[in-house]
């Protein structure tokens, strides 16, 4: 029988890759959120970094849910056209006006803090 592979510790990407992940259709976090669940609490632009790069990752993350902490659409640029981030967004009922989330009070997603094991 071989050896057990080491259990891989989850890198910076993997954690902020499954915060995203657990976005619901339909909201919208921010990238100060997913810093301070990651633990990396004074890094937003760490985060907007992991989503720039999101599109290679190999489980899909739904990126578009993640905008500045004012709503703004600030990542649009980082899709394949200028608008799809909306498109996305609308497509599941976010309404979005001058690239900015609109009731983004009542849209806002914040990741629950982890479980505790007992």
């Amino acid at each position: 029988m071989p050896p057990a592979k080491p259990k891989k510790e989850p890198n910076f990407l993997d954690t902020v890759y499954a915060i995203v992940r657990r976005i619901p259709k339909g909201r919208v976090t921010s990238y100060g959120a997913i810093a301070e669940r990651a633990g990396i609490r004074l890094s937003a632009r760490m985060v907007g970094w992991a989503m720039n790069a999101a599109g290679s990752a190999a489980k899909p993350v739904p990126a578009h849910r993640v905008v500045n902490s004012k709503g703004l659409l600030t990542g649009k640029h980082h899709f394949a056209t200028p608008t799809l981030m909306q498109e996305l967004l609308e497509a599941e009922g976010i309404e979005v006006k001058n690239d900015q989330v609109q009731h983004f009070d009542k849209v806002f997603w914040n990741p629950p803090l982890p479980k505790k094991k007992q």
